[in-house]
C-alpha cells in the first residue's frame, strides 16, 4: 500500500523559506507523477507543483512559479518542495499526492490516487 508522509511545515514571516518533504513507501515510484497541492482555509484544494519521476519533468502553479521547486531523491524515495520568497498568501495545509501515471494531467486533484496527510505552512506579514 502506498504511503506519504509529509513533513517541515512550520511559521515562516513573510520573505523567508521553508522545504517540505514527502517520504513515499510502498511502491516503485518510477512510473509515478508526484504532486504538491494546498488548501487553505475556506477554500479549495489547489495545485501548487507537480513532477514525473521518471525523466524528471516539472510544472508549477503561476502564483508559485519562480519561488517554488519541486524536487525528488530516489535513493531515499522522497520529493521535496522547496518553497522561496514565502507570501502571507501561500499559508495553507500542503498535501502530497501521488498516481501510478506518467502521462495525463496533474493539475486537479481527482487525478491522484494516494494523499498524505498534509502539513500546516503558515507565513506571517
Amino acid at each position: 500500500q502506498v504511503q506519504l508522509v509529509e513533513s517541515g511545515g512550520g511559521l515562516v514571516q513573510a520573505g523567508g523559506s521553508l522545504r517540505l518533504s514527502c517520504a513515499a513507501s510502498g511502491r516503485t515510484f518510477s512510473s509515478y507523477t508526484m504532486g504538491w497541492f494546498r488548501q487553505a482555509p475556506g477554500k479549495e484544494r489547489e495545485f501548487v507543483a507537480a513532477l514525473r519521476w521518471s525523466g524528471g519533468s516539472t510544472y508549477y502553479a503561476h502564483s508559485v512559479k519562480g519561488r517554488f521547486t519541486i524536487s525528488r531523491d530516489n535513493a531515499k524515495n522522497t520529493v521535496y518542495l522547496q518553497m522561496n520568497s514565502l507570501k502571507p498568501e501561500d499559508t495553507a495545509v500542503y498535501y502530497c499526492a501521488a498516481v501510478s501515471s506518467q502521462g495525463g494531467n496533474y493539475y486537479y486533484p481527482y487525478e491522484y490516487n494516494y494523499w498524505g496527510q498534509g502539513t500546516q505552512v503558515t507565513v506571517s506579514s
